[in-house]
């Protein structure tokens, strides 16, 4: 009976985890950061900045990964570690390390930190020509934080290489992830193109979130024939590239929102001749092969001095 109780003891003790409650756990949001402020106010740095730390965190490999990133490079002026380390984000250490019985800033879902406290530590170094954006951004007005899509404690932070910024994206837009699988598409899946090649993630004066000033100078930027100026414009082509095409993808050739002549339809159905099919017995020439594109090949514009119609 005794050895069954010690192998109970020992069992418990070295097996099973044990959950340590922060002291500050049980304060709401509010007395949180109100905490928080006034251990800003007071500034209470540590003088051995990161090794007061790693007395306790340096079994942790997730912070001591943090000296494989950018922000843990001691030879770099603009790097945190560079100055007040640890410290510079997760706040002054105050009497954090006598029994940690002082919050810390933490990042991320499990923090009790609103997405603004937490972004405003990060905006203490990022906020530039570039950034001014987010506080506008969908991004911002939707509560989300840099850790959301950014990882710190990393050598390689995803939301910078080509396919981890479009797998953060799509974790999120999930119509634009059902639309870059459909059998037109652009190449995001396959990570010859990425969602940042059209959408700042960090908000910026445009629709959409876009790079460019509209939605047709984005499309410009690689489908430069289709720019003009024309001695034909098709109306539609001018406006907006969205009026007939789904960006993301879709199910029809071309990313086409329709098909042709359903399509074309929308706006030519009451001229008479897009409303009906060809007056020659045998002939249909909206419903086989390129349907209107049959005739009218030059859908953009055409610079031909006949190709009013697009013909030519």
């Amino acid at each position: 009976m005794t050895i069954l109780f010690r192998f109970i003891m020992i069992f418990t003790l070295f097996v099973i985890p044990i959950a340590h409650a922060s002291p500050w756990n049980d304060l709401s949001a509010e007395q949180l950061e109100s905490q928080l402020k006034t251990k800003f106010v007071e500034g209470k740095y540590s003088s051995k900045g990161a090794d007061s730390c790693l007395m306790c965190h340096k079994k942790d490999t997730k912070v001591m990964a943090i000296f494989s990133s950018t922000h843990g490079l001691l030879d770099s002026s603009k790097s945190p570690m560079a100055g007040l380390q640890c410290e510079s984000c997760h706040g002054p250490l105050g009497k954090h390390n006598r029994g940690g019985k002082e919050p810390m800033i933490s990042f991320g879902s499990e923090s009790k930190l609103s997405s603004d406290s937490q972004n405003s530590i990060c905006l203490g170094c990022h906020e530039s020509d570039k950034g001014n954006g987010w506080h506008s951004s969908m991004h911002n007005l939707e509560q989300v934080t840099c850790v959301s899509c950014h990882e710190i404690h990393t050598s390689s932070d995803p939301a910078l290489s080509l396919e981890g910024t479009n797998d953060l994206c799509s974790s999120c837009h999930l119509q634009e992830k059902a639309d870059m699988n459909m059998r037109s598409s652009h190449p995001l899946k396959w990570g010859d193109m990425s969602c940042i090649d059209c959408h700042d993630p960090h908000g910026s004066n445009n629709e959409k979130s876009l790079n460019t000033t509209s939605i047709n100078t984005t499309c410009y930027s690689c489908h430069a024939d289709k720019r003009g100026p024309l001695l034909w414009e098709h109306a539609p082509v001018t406006e907006d590239c969205t009026s007939c095409h789904n960006p993301h993808g879709s199910v029809n050739d071309n990313l086409l929102k329709q098909r042709a002549p359903l399509l074309c339809q929308q706006c030519h159905m009451d001229d008479g001749h897009a409303s009906r099919i060809t007056n020659k017995p045998g002939i249909d020439a909206f419903g086989s092969g390129r349907s209107c594109l049959n005739c009218h090949s030059q859908i953009h514009g055409s610079n031909h001095p006949a190709g009013s119609n697009f013909s030519h």
